[in-house]
């Protein structure tokens, strides 16, 4: 594929796929004002879905992003639901609602997350970056596998190149309760864990005619950066991380220019909408293609996308059938 590029824009994707979003039902966690998934769903609006439904913690950050949509498309059915998705609980609840509410969801976006926080564990007793970027959207979208059993269905999960700083620790993803703890270490697992379970998913989903991506969408200066922005410190180690985590593998770390917000939710529609990844179903996408880097192997084997599935499984007390 080349048809896209670090400087592609949302709307250009939606306008070369309008027939993939018209009539469709969207799903899509943490589109706060603001942030790239405001923007995706935005530039999606302009494709007539039949219905968008978006979640997130609190209304009054997303409650902007519904009223532009109406102000634009009156008449296109926009649902809020609450969720919260580092606690189980108002996932559960939010999945309920949204499976009472739909017959079918064509296309999930994971997006919500939190990056480089301070040390804190979940009400469930889970490091908290790992609860809202992993676990959540694990609970979320396995309670809504029934209304993704359909053929050409999509997963999205938003990912980052941060996954670099670091796999799962599968025996110890609390860090030493807080002791061991570094911020880049744990947003890093959060992130690969999106890519496995995007891979887990790839391969789930294929029984039913349906497909799952995970991507990196690029440095954006968004909300999503509150914590890494306000702290030098933690930003010279991050990038330090990176120079390091780099050269293991052979490589100069460069870093890419900042992408605008229109160009930052590219990738997240190429997943959702482009005919030609059908084949490259479970990969990671960067700058609107499949990788050209080459993805490390924690972040993609196939032990590792077991082991996580079956950790994410035992973390919210269920197994999942697809």
């Amino acid at each position: 594929m080349t048809r896209w590029s670090f400087s592609s824009t949302g709307d250009e994707v939606v306008s070369a796929f309008k027939d993939r979003v018209q009539g469709k039902t969207i799903l899509i966690t943490g589109p706060s004002i603001g942030g790239i998934g405001a923007q995706t769903v935005l530039t999606l609006s302009s494709g007539l879905p039949a219905h968008l439904i978006l979640t997130g913690r609190s209304l009054q950050k997303i409650q902007p992003v519904i009223d532009t949509i109406i102000s634009s498309h009156p008449s296109m059915k926009t649902t809020f639901i609450p969720c919260d998705l580092a606690s189980q609980a108002p996932v559960r609840d939010a999945a309920k609602q949204i499976n009472d509410l739909v017959e079918r969801i064509d296309i999930l976006i994971c997006n919500a997350a939190i990056m480089a926080c301070p040390y804190e564990k979940s009400v469930d007793g889970v490091e908290s970056q790992f609860a809202t970027n992993h676990l959540g959207h694990f609970l979320l979208v396995n309670l809504l596998r029934g209304k993704l059993m359909g053929r050409g269905t999509r997963v999205v999960v938003v990912g980052s190149s941060a996954y670099a700083h670091g796999g799962v620790r599968f025996e110890d993803w609390n860090f030493e309760d807080g002791k061991s703890y570094n911020e880049w270490e744990a947003y890093g697992q959060s992130k690969t864990a999106n890519m496995l379970f995007a891979k887990s998913l790839a391969r789930k989903m294929e029984k039913s005619g349906g497909f799952a991506f995970s991507l990196n969408p690029g440095s954006i200066r968004s909300n999503l950066q509150v914590h890494m922005l306000s702290n030098k410190a933690i930003l010279a180690d991050g990038l330090a991380r990176m120079v390091a985590s780099e050269a293991k593998e052979g490589r100069i770390f460069v870093r890419e220019p900042q992408k605008t917000l229109e160009q930052g939710c590219a990738t997240t529609l190429i997943a959702a909408l482009d005919p030609e990844l059908e084949e490259f179903s479970g990969e990671y996408l960067n700058n609107g293609d499949v990788s050209k880097l080459k993805v490390r192997e924690y972040a993609s084997n196939l032990e590792n996308q077991e082991k996580l599935w079956r950790l994410s499984e035992d973390l919210v007390g269920e197994e999942f059938d697809w």
